[in-house]
């Protein structure tokens, strides 16, 4: 399991705001069960550089500032600064993330059945143009 750090071709093409396509995005109330959903990926077949860690400290550092260009210099169609926001809340109380890789339907089912073993405050998949709840 890798600790995330954010890259360019995570951010939306307008406005910037943190935008991974192609991966999932799971908020845990408790950063062992995050570390511990991570390993249990792994163990299940994904790869180790597609699953990356993220606490709430690196959610504060890397992703929170991302949202303050999403709306300029028109307020954004999409949800992706609100959903910049409801991760900086949860990381403001602690929330620890994972990043998945998770390129289609079936690898994000699959991610989700491990997922759903411990309780967990957000999940999102980010696809071309669709910000999808899980």
């Amino acid at each position: 399991m890798n600790q995330f750090h954010i890259e360019p071709s995570m951010l939306a093409t307008f406005g910037g705001a943190f935008y991974p396509t192609g991966y999932s995005m799971v908020m845990f109330p408790d950063a062992k069960d995050a570390a511990r959903v991570g390993q249990q990926l792994m163990d299940a077949g994904f790869d180790a550089q597609d699953v990356m860690l993220v606490p709430p400290a690196i959610v504060l550092s890397q992703i929170t500032p991302t949202v303050s260009g999403a709306d300029d210099p028109l307020p954004s169609a999409g949800t992706e600064g609100a959903t910049v926001r409801a991760l900086t809340e949860l990381a403001r109380k602690g929330h620890a993330g994972l990043l998945v890789k998770t390129h289609d339907e079936d690898t994000a089912d699959r991610m989700m059945k491990v997922v759903r073993e411990v309780p967990y405050s957000m999940a999102q998949r980010y696809r071309a143009l669709v910000i999808e709840d899980l």
